[in-house]
């Protein structure tokens, strides 16, 4: 009796499947960083306590580099890496070639176009997105009086003196900075303790300790101050809260005309390879298949892209230019 070989599942198959699924993950992760970004500017009037809460929440979450590499760097590069195998590969029917080849503008093949011609803005959107917040305007995380301190260099407009009293934060600007400079140059006065170490406990000894490490941690706190270059128009903000200090980096992003128009076009692209990308894998996992249901899903893919960009252009023209301007 001869056996019967197993079938083999073709490569294309699942890669196809594998990069339908990483899209989908995400998906939801640019719901949920619109969501929170949101915050910054949806609720008129509440200096962004929300986005301040929620990224106050997020920044609490054990080993959170680890989970943003596994479950958003990782399915991003490898979705992004057949991606743009595909979008070489593939081929646009909707522009007019003088009768060289098929020219079909129908509703689909549009959209199946614009798919491969966003992908090319996000993936150069992306790469400046991480480059520009992740590490160039990322807050530095410093410590004063045993509290956390994050500092943020921002472009200096007069609604930062309203900001600074409602959201507790510190501004400096180079003047001072230099000031304090020179004091830690000109070193610490400091108790010595001489006791023998065979001292179990001594409440002076305590008090050196304490204080030793206080004037540590101001040294430290200067030396990060003193790490930016400052123009005569920018300050540097200092914050206990994380959140406030995001809140400010990302306001002081979008106070330039240049980022809000740049960032309109990433968070639009965005928003209809999203979910033009969520109908085309409900396809391809067999959950739509019948004309009829592909077009209703086609309205509610419609309807979320319309939130999503509403979303994220709330973030971007509210945060400054509405809620947090004075």
């Amino acid at each position: 009796m001869s056996s019967q070989a197993k079938p083999v599942i073709p490569k294309a198959f699942v890669y196809r499947r594998l990069h339908s699924l990483l899209g989908l993950l995400i998906v939801v992760y640019l719901m949920e960083h619109l969501i929170v970004n949101s915050q910054a500017a949806l609720w008129l009037g509440d200096s962004g306590i929300g986005f301040i809460k929620l990224v106050n929440l997020i920044h609490s979450i054990p080993f959170l580099q680890v989970i943003e590499i596994a479950l958003i760097g990782v399915p991003i590069f490898f979705h992004a890496l057949l991606g743009i195998k595909y979008a070489l590969t593939s081929k646009s029917n909707v522009r007019s070639s003088k009768g060289k080849k098929p020219c079909l503008k129908y509703e689909r093949n549009i959209a199946y176009s614009w798919q491969r011609i966003t992908s090319w803005i996000l993936l150069l959107g992306i790469f400046v997105h991480v480059v520009h917040m992740r590490f160039l305007e990322k807050p530095k995380e410093a410590e004063l009086n045993n509290v956390p301190q994050y500092l943020v260099k921002l472009n200096f407009d007069e609604g930062l003196y309203t900001l600074a009293y409602r959201l507790n934060i510190r501004l400096y600007n180079q003047a001072q900075i230099a000031d304090m400079q020179n004091i830690k140059n000109e070193g610490f006065v400091t108790n010595k303790w001489t006791s023998p170490d065979s001292v179990p406990y001594s409440p002076l000894k305590e008090e050196n300790v304490l204080q030793q490490q206080s004037l540590r941690d101001q040294q430290e706190f200067i030396t990060t101050l003193s790490s930016y270059c400052l123009k005569d128009t920018q300050v540097v903000a200092a914050s206990p809260s994380v959140g406030t200090a995001f809140l400010l980096m990302v306001r002081n992003v979008f106070k330039n005309p240049f980022w809000a128009i740049a960032y309109t076009l990433f968070v639009l692209s965005a928003a209809f390879h999203a979910f033009n990308g969520v109908w085309t894998a409900m396809i391809t996992w067999g959950i739509i298949l019948s004309y009829r249901s592909q077009k209703s899903m086609v309205k509610v893919a419609y309807g979320f892209m319309i939130i999503i960009a509403f979303l994220g252009l709330a973030s971007i023209w509210g945060s400054y230019w509405i809620n947090l301007r004075s």
